[in-house]
């Protein structure tokens, strides 16, 4: 039998194809993305970016798996997101849990619950904005901060509510807020305008003020989705929490008061003049057909989660 001998440039080509097999295995075994610059930095750099904690209050309705299932894709595609649903609940639900596991959040996500008293619960035909909503929730989410977060780790808290529509570039914009700031940016379709924003200094460093029509008097005349926070202002400020003895659309200057200066604010998306978030709300549920079918002992959701 005739001896077969490896020369030892053989052996180095098998080590270098080797090599490359394993840098192959290992770069698509890594986090990537083929989206916009900014995604991709994001993708990048995710193992560095501060935390965002976004606090999603969250109530039992008919398009409440739509709402979130919808959001639930932000999370999906941002590795720094870390999702906080409080539910108005004296428990959490199955369903909740269900789509947490289902879009591979659970290591990215806190699950709490809260019930709002019921002198503070909506009625009826009340209209939404006749009683301060997820004040209970809000509150419950920054305890949780505040008895979990790493106080020495920079992080960031936005309260995102379930209805509204939200870039992914916003959370790249979120992602420059310094230590001890608060950044602020635009919000679309809200207070009756087209757009609610701050107004900068000549510099573009500074909020000098802001176009709000409604209530303008307000200290911060803006949405809970205009702005996002620096875990440490929480730290610092025990004492900064929603509030139920405040007047209709002062709960975000309820918030900010104990945190912050209109001065201090930390102006972003390019000048504030890109709008990354829009105030949308989602149609109440038309279910009349629905109640017929109840009324007669059926339902066409029987053994379903819709």
């Amino acid at each position: 039998m005739s001896e077969v001998r490896i020369r030892p440039r053989q052996v180095l080509v098998l080590i270098i194809v080797f090599l490359v097999i394993l840098m192959m295995v290992h770069r698509n075994g890594k986090r990537t993305c083929q989206g916009p610059d900014y995604l991709q930095t994001m993708y990048a750099q995710a193992d560095t970016l501060p935390t965002i904690y976004a606090v999603t209050p969250t109530y039992t309705r008919p398009a409440q798996k739509a709402e979130l299932t919808r959001l639930s894709h932000l999370f999906m595609l941002l590795p720094h997101l870390h999702w906080i649903i409080v539910e108005d609940a004296n428990a959490t639900s199955p369903l909740v849990t269900g789509l947490l596991q289902r879009a591979g959040l659970e290591k990215r996500s806190t699950q709490l619950n809260i019930k709002t008293p019921p002198e503070f619960k909506l009625q009826g035909k009340d209209p939404n904005w006749i009683k301060p909503r997820g004040v209970e929730q809000r509150n419950l989410a920054l305890t949780w901060l505040r008895n979990n977060v790493d106080p020495n780790r920079h992080s960031i808290v936005f309260f995102m509510d379930d209805d509204n529509s939200y870039s992914t570039e916003l959370f790249a914009e979120m992602s420059k807020i310094e230590r001890g700031r608060v950044g602020v940016w635009p919000v679309g379709l809200v207070g009756g305008l087209m757009v609610e924003r701050p107004y900068l200094s000549e510099d573009q460093n500074q909020v000098i003020g802001f176009n709000a029509a409604w209530r303008p008097e307000r200290p911060f005349p803006i949405d809970m989705a205009a702005f996002a926070i620096s875990m440490d202002l929480f730290i610092r400020n025990p004492q900064a929490l929603f509030s139920y003895e405040v007047q209709r659309g002062y709960q975000e200057s309820e918030i900010l008061r104990h945190l912050t200066t209109r001065e201090k604010l930390q102006p972003l998306a390019n000048g504030c003049r890109e709008v990354l978030v829009w105030h949308t709300r989602t149609e109440k549920t038309k279910l009349t057909a629905e109640e017929a079918l109840l009324k007669q002992g059926k339902r066409s959701d029987g053994g379903m989660e819709v």
